[in-house]
């Protein structure tokens, strides 16, 4: 038995106490919550099939700085490019638009992930409080790489 409460408790203290995850909002929750408290909004653009935003799910967005600068100090939205669910946001109704039998893109993808004509995975779009675009980036984003983008947006 002692043996049994000594491994418990050696469980318990090696879980970090203060692990922080990262908060993750609807179109929805962010455009009620901006009224009462105004911040840029952070939307990481990406599909279930690309390697570069599943390496940036399970690196860039698990940092603990990075975690730390998006909860305090932005709205974070994960958008599925390829999601089928209608979204309101901003007075207007986006959908999924079919492109084929088994894929499409969403509408609010298009509008927030299009730079140059094209649409590239992973995207973050960073937005004001009045929902026009501040940044755009195209690509894999390390933590390294996304800090001072979010420093200079904040």
């Amino acid at each position: 038995m002692k043996n049994f409460f000594f491994i418990f408790l050696i469980f318990f203290w090696a879980i970090p106490s203060g692990f922080a995850q990262l908060k993750t909002y609807s179109f929805e929750e962010v455009e009620k919550l901006s009224q009462e408290n105004p911040k840029p909004i952070v939307i990481f653009i990406h599909t279930s099939w690309c390697k570069y935003c599943k390496m940036m799910e399970h690196s860039t967005f698990k940092n603990p700085e990075i975690i730390t600068v998006l909860n305090d100090d932005f709205y974070f939205i994960s958008l599925d490019a390829e999601s089928k669910k209608e979204i309101i946001f901003n007075n207007h109704a986006f959908k999924f638009i079919p492109k084929g039998q088994n894929t499409g893109i969403h509408e609010l993808a298009t509008t927030l992930a299009t730079i140059d004509g094209e649409v590239v995975y992973p995207t973050i779009t960073i937005l004001a409080p009045d929902f026009s675009i501040l940044f755009q980036k195209h690509s894999f984003l390390n933590a390294k790489g996304l800090i001072p983008i979010l420093e200079k947006m904040k």
